[in-house]
């Protein structure tokens, strides 16, 4: 029996996966989106807010990460 992933949450790690950058350059873009969105420091960042701030497909970024 396989377990499935289900998240909302997208880390630092999935954006380096999906956009070949380095950790530190996916740390940028990460608190760019967070910035942008006006979101506090504890918050995170939503898989479906990255793809509509970085114009990226959901369904893909979702299998990227799985």
């Amino acid at each position: 029996m396989s377990k499935e992933l289900n998240r909302i949450c997208i880390y630092t790690k999935d954006i380096q996966r999906i956009t070949g950058k380095s950790y530190r350059q996916s740390t940028r873009l990460y608190q760019k989106i967070k910035n942008y969105l006006n979101k506090p420091e504890n918050h995170f960042l939503s898989i479906t807010e990255f793809c509509e701030s970085t114009g990226l497909n959901l369904s893909e970024v979702q299998n990227m990460i799985k």
